[in-house]
């Protein structure tokens, strides 16, 4: 225990110092989270490398930790161990990747799937459920595949959740302290190390990261903090003797996994794609309620701690016992989410009609892939997206070219966008890493606002103009390349 405490210190000590250093490099290069979608709570550009300094007093500590001493305790076996190092690694690498350049759905899961496989042929292995009334169920071949789901899933659920200033941190912190209780139980020394140095790591950065947050842990410290989890927690529920086993780490965890079921159940009716986000978490509900953003936080932080004790309580519980919680903790949650919109019947009209008009805004977007595929010019270029944007209902567009070491374009439909009878949106091309391209568009059809389901099919629109704005701008340089060398060439017969 003095370990874990000496290794809660030196990582939080370690975030409070690498937090701000961060910050300013990330400001220097330009590494901000614009708020160009009406999902965002932030209104201006916060820096989003937060996890680098999370990342970096981890392993700093567990390296200075390593040098004092081994790490006993965590695993049966040193391969574990190295094992789930590496596998941090490779994830925080995947996170710092897609924070700094964009990393595409399949990317991540192909990355994510590939660690997830590496930790169960080193032994972290989901090979049992737990059944309160009688023998744990074994998953034979299914082992495999549901472990590989569950360290996934709770990279994703972690990076879904990390909606608002200090939420998936602060969610993060009751789940190592949980982690680190049952650990104690467990007789997991190397696992309450693990969680505990995770924890001041945490803990430093969320100085920097409570509302008003001055800097985002962005995809880098949310996929890490979901890997560490996920990894941990297979260690809480290897080799239990309670009755519920893999169901304390599923409790532990209930907000960010609830969320994202949700999630993923409202995408799938609603006929988006299923990794666009949306504005209808559980976080969005409580403010669409009235709460302030540190209510809200506030509120899920106070239920992400009374799922921690819950599941604390069912290391200790007997079957009826873990049976009656868990109906409790059930039925509380249901009512909680039907409080705040979820399950409503009288919705499926309305869930309905959203479905039809998301399935015609994607069929316009989809229609515009040949013209955009034979662009050759930004002209070019801007009579294809003209026509999608117009399909999209919107009457003005404008195309803002950033510079990119050529002269700024700006390609107009006519009227002034801003007009004040129009409902306008400006959309980063390259999303939230946008360099200074934009596509403004604006609405005259009544709305006061663009609904995110707009929003999310003008985002599909921005993915297929960035590969062919990047191909335009290749070409260009290229000519110039090529242009530059010949009156160099002639520059030097002449002479």
């Amino acid at each position: 225990m003095n370990a874990a405490f000496l290794g809660f210190s030196v990582a939080a000590a370690i975030s409070l110092v690498a937090t701000p250093l961060v910050r300013d490099a990330a400001k220097r290069r330009g590494a901000l989270d614009v708020a160009h979608s009406s999902r965002k709570i932030h209104g201006r550009a916060v820096p989003r490398l937060g996890g680098i300094a999370i990342i970096v007093a981890f392993f700093g500590a567990v390296g200075l930790a390593r040098l004092m001493g081994p790490i006993a305790g965590f695993t049966p076996s040193p391969v574990m161990t190295g094992a789930f190092l590496a596998g941090g690694a490779v994830i925080a690498a995947l996170g710092i990747f897609d924070d700094l350049r964009g990393a595409n759905a399949r990317t991540k899961f192909a990355v994510q799937f590939g660690v997830a496989a590496a930790m169960y042929w080193s032994g972290f292995r989901i090979e049992t459920l737990a059944n309160p009334f009688g023998p744990h169920l074994e998953l034979g071949f299914l082992a495999f595949p549901f472990t590989l789901l569950w360290i996934a899933g709770i990279i994703n659920a972690l990076n879904l959740i990390d909606g608002l200033d200090g939420l998936a941190g602060g969610v993060a912190v009751v789940a190592l302290a949980t982690t680190v209780a049952v650990g104690a139980q467990h007789g997991r020394p190397g696992m309450i190390f693990f969680a505990a140095v995770l924890a001041g790591a945490v803990l430093g950065f969320l100085r920097y990261n409570l509302n008003p947050a001055s800097i985002f842990m962005g995809d880098s410290g949310s996929m890490f903090l979901g890997f560490v989890l996920a990894t941990l927690s297979i260690g809480t529920h290897q080799k239990s003797t309670t009755a519920v086993s893999l169901l304390i780490p599923i409790v532990a965890l209930g907000l960010p996994i609830a969320d994202t079921l949700l999630a993923m159940s409202r995408r799938a009716a609603r006929g988006v794609p299923m990794f666009s986000a949306d504005r209808g978490h559980i976080h969005h509900r409580l403010l669409d309620l009235g709460l302030t953003h540190r209510q809200t936080v506030l509120v899920l932080h106070g239920a992400s701690v009374l799922l921690g004790c819950t599941a604390i309580a069912l290391a200790h519980a007997t079957p009826a016992q873990a049976f009656g919680g868990l109906l409790v903790l059930a039925t509380l949650s249901a009512c909680g989410l039907y409080r705040l919109g979820f399950f409503r019947v009288e919705n499926a009209l309305e869930v309905l009609e959203a479905r039809k008009r998301n399935a015609a805004m994607r069929q316009a977007v989809l229609q515009a892939r040949p013209a955009l595929d034979a662009a050759e010019s930004f002209d070019e270029l801007w009579r294809a997206i003209e026509p999608a944007a117009r399909a999209l209902r919107a009457r003005e567009v404008q195309l803002r070219l950033g510079t990119h070491g050529g002269p700024r374009r700006l390609y107009s439909s006519g009227a002034e966008p801003a007009a004040s009878d129009l409902a306008c949106a400006t959309f980063g091309i390259g999303g939230e890493r946008s360099a200074g391209d934009e596509l403004l568009l604006g609405w005259a059809d009544g709305r006061r606002k663009v609904d995110r389901d707009t929003e999310i099919a003008v985002e599909l629109l921005c993915r297929e103009v960035e590969p062919v704005l990047e191909r335009i701008r290749s070409r260009v340089r290229l000519r110039r390349a090529i242009g530059n060398a010949r009156q160099a060439g002639r520059d030097q017969r002449s002479a």
